[in-house]
């Protein structure tokens, strides 16, 4: 059993690796997208709001029985705040 539950943990640092690389490309194709566009705050937060509905509208319509709606919006609401971050950040610096 313990051989299994450290298989079970490298797998989940696998996954986590593997999503925060896909996070990281994603965030530098929106960053080059929105750089010089002259977006104000408030496009900026209306833009991420509408990522956020499509991100759980499409999921609800994908996932179908895997996830439950909660734990979905929970991950698109995780994910679309940790690209927000990293792109606003980058547009600060550039």
């Amino acid at each position: 059993m313990p051989s299994r539950l450290a298989d079970l943990i490298r797998k989940a640092r696998r996954l986590a690796a593997e999503r925060d690389r896909l996070i990281d490309g994603l965030a530098q194709d929106w960053a080059r997208a929105l750089r010089g566009q002259g977006l104000s705050a408030a496009d900026l937060d209306e833009l991420w709001a509408g990522l956020m509905e499509d991100a759980v509208r499409r999921g609800n319509e994908l996932v179908e029985g895997k996830w439950t709606v909660q734990a979905w919006r929970h991950e698109a609401k995780e994910v679309v705040a940790r690209v927000r971050q990293k792109v606003e950040a980058e547009l600060r610096e550039g």
